[in-house]
């Protein structure tokens, strides 16, 4: 249910304050220490951001899809790295618990993460399997009450800091219907976290490897049925495609903003950068962009709340939304020019930052290949 819409308002308030007066100041830190101070880590707790979409039972908000990409939203303001602290959470990381898991398992699990007390970390990449996602190589062999995990899994969000992994492992045969789903402690003997990974952009954001090692799993740790892997990591990726696309839009949202305020203040041959139409030209397609990509995301998690599927959908919303702020991010460095290359205006480490969003949870080539095929089946 949603939330009442007085109360929701109030939360968006506070989160559009805490983005504005706390993190915008931070940015550049964060670009340069690779790290999220631990004080904002607990302040983020203390607002509940952890468990966003943790249903109320369990200690969450349970907030709606279409209230959760507004939060969303409000996070793109700000250096993508914030959200990411408690995106897994919200996320791909506690879905596929959510949407599959055993009363149990969520008795054991869910409140802990929807304080932040767990951070979790949804591990489908591996070496050999990136957008072919069926092709996991990591194997979960049963052997009488545990599964022994033995693999490599790599780019991994929050490894560093999670408690608990959902991880795709093939129990049977080839293809996806041989891949099962795990929840797998970070204390499980046999697991091992490599060093976060140096990247473009996104500091403050860690992904490392993944490695098990005939790590020991009991077979109550299993998410639903054997074979069932696939078919879960897919509902989870087409909720995770549509809260990134809602990033996105904040993203370009605040690039206009920044962009309309430089090109208004900054003169050139005696009036406003703004005054010239190769200019406005340029704003008026980021604007047009990024209303689209608003529209779309807010139609889709609607959609979603009506119970309707959004395989399609959000796919739709994820391709354009990414590749969309990947124009706007060019266009703030054209307008800025010299300024917008240089690091002191934060320009080139958003143009840095936005560029990941057309690979991960699926690349802008997967998400069409999602959509023609959707399209196909279902007739246009």
């Amino acid at each position: 249910m949603p939330l009442d819409p007085d109360t929701f308002e109030a939360l968006i308030e506070t989160v559009r304050r805490f983005v504005a007066e706390r993190l915008r100041p931070l940015e550049a830190q964060v670009g340069e220490d690779d790290e999220v101070p631990e004080e904002i880590v607990r302040e983020m707790r203390d607002m509940g951001l952890f468990g966003l979409s943790i249903p109320e039972e369990y200690g969450g908000l349970g907030l709606t899809m279409s209230e959760e990409v507004r939060v969303a939203l409000e996070f793109g303001r700000t250096s993508p790295a914030f959200r990411s602290v408690f995106g897994t959470n919200v996320g791909i990381g506690s879905q596929g618990l959510v949407m599959a898991g055993s009363d149990e398992q969520k008795r054991q699990w869910l409140p802990r993460i929807a304080s932040g007390e767990v951070i979790t970390s949804f591990a489908l990449t591996e070496p050999g399997a990136g957008s072919d996602s069926a092709s996991v190589q990591t194997k979960a062999a049963r052997d009488g009450n545990v599964y022994r995990l033995s693999g490599t899994k790599r780019f991994i969000t929050n490894a560093d800091r999670a408690s608990l992994f959902t991880v795709m492992a093939r129990t049977g045969g080839a293809g996806a219907r041989g891949v099962s789903a795990f929840l797998v402690p970070a204390d499980l003997p046999g697991v091992s976290i490599g060093r976060p990974e140096r990247k473009m952009g996104q500091q403050g954001a860690h992904v490392c490897d993944v490695t098990f090692d005939d790590a020991p799993l009991p077979a109550e740790n299993r998410l639903g049925d054997e074979g069932e892997g696939f078919k879960i990591a897919m509902r989870v990726l087409d909720r995770g495609r549509l809260h990134i696309a809602a990033v996105c839009v904040g993203i370009a949202e605040r690039l206009i903003a920044d962009m309309v305020a430089y090109a208004t203040e900054r003169r050139q041959f005696g009036k406003p950068l703004a005054d010239f139409q190769l200019v406005q030209a340029m704003i008026a397609d980021s604007k047009t962009d990024t209303m689209a990509g608003r529209a779309l995301v807010l139609e889709t998690a609607a959609t979603m709340d009506g119970g309707r599927p959004i395989t399609l959908d959000a796919a739709a919303a994820k391709y354009f939304a990414s590749e969309s702020v990947g124009r706007v991010a060019d266009r703030a460095v054209q307008v800025f020019g010299g300024a917008g290359y240089v690091a002191d205006y934060g320009i080139e480490r958003l143009y840095r930052d936005v560029r990941l969003f057309r690979i991960y949870e699926g690349t802008s080539q997967i998400q069409q290949l999602v959509i023609a095929r959707e399209a196909i089946r279902n007739g246009g």
